[in-house]
């Protein structure tokens, strides 16, 4: 997830919610319309911004009033349980909607869909489809099976699937941001989470025509990419993998294999004024090529997401990170030496692990101030169905101490980002233009290179510009600047 929240006033209930999305308003002269509402992770917006291409090819424009649309997909997060609480209670809502138009097709897409399959459809009874990520191809024909009075149900997880040849229709879109999916599914067994058994094996996509899509996103006024894969650093794709998927005969031939670096390279190489950015990075799979490849190019944005999940060696065993807690410090240390102290690193916290003790959140929170974060998603431990965690370990923390400890991490945080923040007091740094901000039409927010929201008065600088600015105060959620320059020459 990519929205910054006020974390210094953020509660535990907060921590626990569910990001979500909705469509916009889109007239093209088609005859049905389409409503979905993406829960959960930037994957989830990206997928919905691919189903979004599928339907509209399909005779659906998309809206923003769900009274008003013929088909109504939730694109749904299983990876805690208030996010399918969340699910849960919309459907409830869309009861009444329901009975006044019988007409109405409503599907649950995503993590959801692919968890609980075919009892969605008995236990959510207004539900006509359920379908997994994988699935997405399939929907118009789900649909018009749904039509004819029948449920649909495609949760086939793929090998093979990325969409790579789908131009996603760009849902919510500001103009100057854009997600770009390099790759598809997990091969991480994490014992918390669900990943892996709603997304499927690891699948890397086609560099070439990752590349096709950032040059083209350029050229209709796009200033900045994130590359999107549950695990970026394992990106890889052969020379193999190409002859056996390439989509178009005549595109340039992989003649070596492409790690997630050279990758970062060649979507860098698009134009200095694109910037790059990308998540999610898996401590274990982060390499040195990788941060030196972040350090040769200005445009390539100094801020990695981390997840840690805990700051006890003992606990990442029990969570099967595959890395302890040593191996984190040691690439801390690497980001800091290579890419600088301004470099930004954000993460995930997981309060109240099974029988994680006083003692090992304690280093969870020496673990905060040795890194100093500048911001994390903050949650307390809540047990999946299926996972390796919910089959091998009791869920033995009583929820009072889970609540505790998460409120004992948000505040640690919000110390930390606020003396973060002070240390770019003074200094001047580039921002990219994003939109005006959301408490005064007379400011615009932009972002820096290390993923802070930055304020400033608008003045003359508009959407999708790069502008210099010196940073004059901060909150711990948010810098504060004046403008130096509009437009410096980045090359």
């Amino acid at each position: 997830m990519d929205l910054i929240k006020d974390i210094d006033i953020i509660s535990a209930e907060e921590a626990q919610a569910c990001d979500y999305k909705t469509t916009p308003d889109e007239n093209t002269g088609k005859t049905k319309k389409l409503y979905i509402e993406s829960y959960g992770c930037q994957m989830n917006f990206s997928d919905s911004e691919i189903v979004a291409s599928i339907m509209k090819e399909n005779g659906y424009d998309t809206t923003s009033d769900f009274e008003k649309a013929d088909v109504i997909f939730l694109n749904t997060c299983s990876i805690r349980e208030k996010a399918e609480q969340t699910v849960r209670k919309r459907l409830s809502q869309f009861n009444q909607i329901k009975k006044e138009n019988p007409d109405l097709t409503i599907g649950v897409l995503g993590c959801m869909a692919e968890r609980l399959k075919e009892n969605l459809l008995s236990e959510e009874k207004i539900v006509d489809v359920v379908v997994g990520p994988d699935a997405y191809r399939d929907l118009p024909n789900l649909v018009a099976v749904a039509e004819e009075g029948q449920k649909a149900v495609n949760t086939f997880l793929s090998r093979e699937e990325t969409y790579a040849d789908i131009a996603p229709v760009r849902l919510n879109s500001n103009g100057v941001t854009a997600f770009i999916s390099i790759m598809r599914g997990c091969d991480n067994m994490c014992s918390f989470c669900v990943v892996p058994f709603t997304r499927g094996r690891e699948r890397s996509r086609d560099p070439h025509s990752i590349v096709a899509e950032a040059k083209d996103l350029f050229e209709k006024g796009y200033r900045e990419v994130t590359l999107l894969g549950q695990n970026v650093d394992s990106y890889k794709w052969s020379p193999e993998e190409n002859n056996k998927a390439r989509l178009n005969k005549k595109e340039e031939e992989v003649s070596q294999v492409v790690s997630f670096a050279h990758l970062l390279e060649m979507v860098a190489q698009v134009s200095p004024y694109l910037r790059v950015r990308f998540s999610t990075s898996h401590p274990k799979d982060i390499t040195d090529e990788v941060l030196h490849t972040m350090k040769k190019y200005d445009n390539i944005c100094k801020y990695i997401h981390l997840p840690v999940q805990s700051g006890n060696s003992r606990v990442l065993e029990l969570m099967n990170r595959t890395y302890d807690r040593e191996w984190y410090l040691d690439r801390v240390r690497a980001i800091r030496e290579i890419l600088g102290e301004e470099c930004g690193i954000s993460s995930d916290m997981i309060a109240g692990f099974c029988t994680e003790t006083e003692e090992e959140h304690q280093d969870t929170l020496s673990l905060m101030d040795i890194v100093q974060y500048d911001f994390s998603y903050m949650f307390y431990y809540s047990e999946r169905p299926g996972t390796l965690a919910a089959k091998k370990f009791e869920d033995d923390i009583p929820l009072e101490i889970k609540k505790r400890r998460l409120a004992e991490i948000i505040e640690k945080q919000s110390l930390l980002s606020n003396e973060r923040n002070k240390l770019d007091l003074g200094k001047e740094q580039l921002i990219l233009i994003e939109g005006t901000a959301k408490k005064s039409d007379q400011q615009l927010k932009g972002r820096n290179s290390a993923n802070k929201v930055v304020i400033i008065p608008a003045g003359k600088a508009k959407k999708g510009d790069y502008v210099k600015v010196k940073i004059t105060d901060c909150s711990p959620a948010t810098l504060f600047g004046e403008i130096l320059e509009i437009n410096p020459a980045l090359a």
